[in-house]
């Protein structure tokens, strides 16, 4: 309503009033024109705060919106791992044009972040960190504290460094407010550090702070330097992001860099295509060991009679295995964004979005396996007899597509857990639609 009355003054204070996430939460389902519109009306510490819980792809299109001198004062108001995440993600030509407009402070900081390979402990570590020296006392260091704690992600530990930032210790902030006021810090913090190399991989890092319930984890250089902290939910994040690799791994998808909803069509075809093609061929073996031990089936044995049917089993096991595998690829990718909370659960209201996604998928990787079919049935039988197999597979393929990618959706509705039966079910229902669809193309191609 305040978009459509233009309503200046109250769009200004919903960017201000509104928790940001909940604020993102609120813009989840409008318009990129519309929720820059709305940002447009907040300051840039608000507008930073709110694109922050909008997903990457959608934070870049956001962001794109902003002339550059606007988009230079939101990416400055930024926690610093989340700009250099967004940053990462713009070209060369306008990462350059931004660096200018911020202070020196800022730009040498993004260099640095920017600088790390990503997957690596400094791709997802904040320099907003406290430190200290270790000659303060209590009270010393606590009026200090309330002057960095305003630019600060976290406070929960004080990292003691020397005057060439080697990090000596750590001091939570509750001993910290439980020692007497006078007490150096020197003479209360621990100094055993569990730290992690700026290198080191990011899922040893998330596992290293799960593993002693951290909530940050200083980052050091190769001279024992503090550079930077890992706090709980950057951990938290990896963690989440190595488990939904995993399961796309087990499914036979290339790990997405993207959400499943915000990943383009092709480049799912890609991740998609490229492991079918792989079992696929593993499918057409089966197929080639079949016919040798069923004997050697005619090329040229292409009659309109399907009285002799023993061809078609050879590439029985092929068929079934193409609509199982597409079938549980995308239950796999719809499920893990129900975990997720995609577009919050993926729910009813998105399975129109969902099946047309899956269908325009499904219509290519069916080209795709039926063309290489067509071509390696032809290998066995004749080339009517390919097209049989081919077209199948084509049509299964679609239907496994579709069917996999809605079965989570109406198992959830029904109060089912998608997770627990979407694979059994999708493996039996794909056998039996593989099957009637498999002798029915026969059918009509063939004749009989």
């Amino acid at each position: 309503i305040m978009l459509e009355e233009n309503d200046t003054a109250g769009l200004a204070e919903f960017c201000r009033a509104l928790y940001p996430p909940i604020a993102a939460d609120v813009m989840d389902d409008m318009s990129v024109d519309d929720v820059f519109k709305v940002l447009s009306q907040g300051t840039p510490h608000d507008r930073a705060e709110i694109l922050v819980y909008f997903p990457l792809p959608v934070q870049e299109e956001i962001a794109k919106c902003f002339s550059v001198e606007l988009l230079a004062e939101i990416i400055e108001e930024m926690p610093p791992d989340d700009r250099a995440d967004l940053l990462e993600r713009f070209d060369k030509t306008l990462v350059e044009n931004l660096l200018p407009l911020m202070t020196p402070a800022h730009r040498s900081d993004i260099r640095q972040l920017l600088s790390y390979p990503e997957g690596t402990a400094g791709s997802i570590m904040t320099t907003e960190y406290s430190s200290l020296p270790a000659n303060l006392t209590v009270d010393e260091a606590l009026k200090r504290l309330r002057k960095q704690a305003v630019d600060k992600e976290t406070i929960y530990y004080i990292y003691i460094t020397d005057e060439a930032q080697h990090l000596i210790g750590n001091v939570s902030l509750r001993r910290l407010l439980l020692a007497p006021e006078g007490t150096k810090l020197g003479d209360i913090i621990e100094r055993d550090v569990i730290s992690v190399r700026v290198n080191d991989d990011q899922e040893v890092v998330a596992r290293e702070m799960n593993r002693y319930g951290f909530l940050a984890i200083p980052v050091v250089d190769s001279q024992n330097r503090l550079v930077g902290i890992v706090t709980h939910d950057d951990a938290a994040d990896v963690l989440q992001e190595e488990a939904t690799e995993d399961a796309h791994l087990a499914a036979a998808v290339a790990p997405l860099d993207d959400s499943y909803l915000d990943t383009p069509v092709m480049i799912l075809l890609w991740k998609r295509g490229i492991w079918l093609v792989i079992l696929l061929g593993a499918s057409f073996l089966t197929a080639a060991v079949l016919n040798v031990f069923e004997g050697p089936t005619s090329k040229h044995s292409d009659a309109a009679s399907l009285s002799s049917k023993g061809w078609m089993l050879l590439f029985i096991p092929l068929v079934l295995a193409s609509g199982g595998n597409t079938g549980s690829q995308s239950a796999t990718l719809v499920i893990r964004a129900m975990a997720l909370d995609e577009k919050r659960g993926v729910q009813s209201s998105i399975a129109g979005l969902i099946a047309w996604k899956e269908l325009r998928i499904g219509a290519l990787l069916g080209l795709t396996l039926g063309s290489t079919t067509l071509v390696a049935a032809r290998l066995l039988v004749g080339w009517q007899r390919a097209f049989v197999v081919s077209l199948t597979v084509f049509l299964v393929v679609i239907c496994g597509t579709v069917v996999g990618g809605l079965l989570p959706v109406g198992l959830r509705k029904l109060g089912v857990d998608p997770a627990l039966m979407s694979n059994p079910l999708i493996a039996a229902l794909s056998d039996m639609l593989g099957v009637v669809i498999y002798y029915n193309v026969a059918t009509l191609v063939l004749g009989g």
